[in-house]
């Protein structure tokens, strides 16, 4: 088995078990119901992992994700709600902040884990200033689409299958895709063939700040309210799930299909937690747990291939 197959089975293999646990504990969330409430968020925070699986796919780490997406939910909560020009012009804008932010990082030499955790602070307080207590309200067509129920499954299933179909056949299929993936892995080749890495870089923050956007919208349709520290896990669980669904933190390796798997695991475990009225804390660590457990696993296996 090579690895590329072992990315993609072990995330399988983990939300499989942990499904099978739920079910086992709790028959009554073998239903629709069930299911949407077990993964009710996890839209935004599959957005918000493919933000950061594009930072990471050229070897950065992104720590601003979780205050961005408050910022993103803020803003929709408030401005696209009551004038929806300048609420979409803010949130462009805050995406072209983040495309900025990667040509900056490149063309500085600047270390992406200082720099976003400047940033973060930047995004916190811009959320406060928008909305200094929870308030707000989700646009009506938002609300509608996140609280929609298509048959079969519910929405927090489909689309996190669909973000993860759409965003594999990008990276690894299309040309951008490969160019990004190269700059994570000999960003000299990429130079040396006559692409831009600085360009490529900004594309990259530029993709991720899109998806934090997204992030941040879905999580106030689902929400229906917004606040300024309403996803500020968002930052470590988005590493987790990359980690989680196969991906590495050098060399460009990373698998959409697992970031969103990995996603849904960690949405499982918390949602399973919450289900049992047990404490946040409690929920940190299932979700560390699992990370470190598939991580072993992983680890395993890799010096078996590499023995063979």
């Amino acid at each position: 088995m090579n690895r590329d197959h072992l990315r993609i089975l072990l995330p399988v293999l983990s939300l499989a078990i942990l499904l099978a646990a739920v079910f086992y504990l709790q028959p009554r969330a073998m239903s629709y119901f069930g299911l949407n409430l077990l993964f009710n968020l996890a839209v935004p925070v599959a957005l918000a992992t493919i933000a950061q699986m594009m930072i990471l796919m050229v070897n950065d780490i992104d720590l601003s994700i979780g205050t961005f997406v408050s910022f993103c939910a803020c803003v929709t909560a408030t401005f696209v709600q009551s004038d929806p020009v300048i609420g979409y012009a803010i949130l462009l804008a805050a995406i072209l902040v983040y495309a900025g932010m990667g040509a900056v990082i490149h063309a500085r030499g600047l270390p992406a884990i200082v720099v976003t955790l400047g940033m973060s602070f930047f995004w916190s307080g811009l959320a406060i200033l928008i909305l200094p207590s929870p308030g707000g309200a989700a646009p009506d067509w938002l609300r509608a689409m996140m609280k929609a129920k298509p048959p079969f499954l519910p929405v927090a299933i489909i689309a996190p299958i669909l973000i993860g179909l759409i965003m594999h056949y990008f990276v690894k299929r299309s040309s951008l895709g490969v160019l990004l993936r190269g700059v994570g892995g000999n960003a000299q080749a990429i130079e040396r063939s006559g692409w831009s890495v600085l360009g490529l870089k900004a594309i990259a923050y530029g993709i991720a700040g899109l998806f934090g956007v997204l992030a941040g919208m879905a999580l106030v349709g689902l929400t229906t309210s917004a606040d300024a520290n309403i996803a500020l896990r968002y930052t470590l669980l988005s590493i987790a799930g990359v980690i989680l669904g196969g991906g590495e933190f050098t060399g460009g390796r990373v698998s959409p299909i697992g970031a969103v798997i990995g996603a849904l695991t960690l949405t499982l475990a918390a949602s399973f937690l919450s289900f049992l009225h047990l404490s946040s804390d409690w929920q940190i660590g299932a979700q560390g747990a699992i990370l470190i457990l598939v991580l072993a696993v992983r680890l395993v296996f890799t010096r078996r291939e590499a023995l063979a």
